[in-house]
């Protein structure tokens, strides 16, 4: 394999996505742990959550913390930041929730994470879990899952890292 065809074929790194929309795509563990990494902490009105089944997709509008840019904020002792991001799943058969309230524009949830659960041939559960033991379910068929930035960063509204107690 020449030279050209390894740099072609190697993984991207966060640096070379830290001034780019990112657009990524999932279809197996490995891949959606990237996704689950990339929006550990985003936010959402409850109200920004859909469920279309005749087109069998699930879709999330999110406010998601740049993750890929943290260490060069930090650096440069710049603002944090933040950008709009599309989660959509297909393949989508059921959709099911704990303690969270489909279409509330009041109610504010936070990403912890996006785990799989698998079943039989392929199919499985998508389980987003949120601050505050809230959780959705999403039977599917198999990971087929995409997450796109559809807006530019913006300055964290509070200018800080999110934290977790270690």
């Amino acid at each position: 394999m020449s030279e050209q065809t390894k740099q072609q074929l190697r993984d991207a790194t966060f640096a070379e996505g830290a001034e780019q929309p990112l657009a990524l795509m999932a279809a197996d563990t490995d891949d959606l742990a990237v996704i689950a990494a990339l929006l550990q902490d985003a936010v959402f009105p409850a109200s920004e959550m859909k469920y279309l089944p005749r087109e069998r997709r699930f879709a999330l509008l999110l406010n998601r913390f740049r993750w890929e840019d943290f260490e060069a904020a930090r650096r440069q002792n710049r603002p944090f930041e933040r950008v709009q991001t599309l989660f959509i799943a297909d393949d989508v058969m059921k959709v099911a929730s704990q303690g969270v309230r489909p279409g509330d524009p009041d109610l504010v949830l936070s990403l912890l994470d996006i785990t799989f659960a698998p079943a039989e041939d392929g199919a499985g559960s998508l389980i987003l879990t949120l601050a505050g033991d809230g959780a959705i379910r999403l039977d599917v068929e198999a990971i087929n899952v995409m997450l796109k930035d559809v807006t530019r960063p913006y300055i964290a509204p509070s200018r800080k890292a999110p934290q977790h107690p270690e």
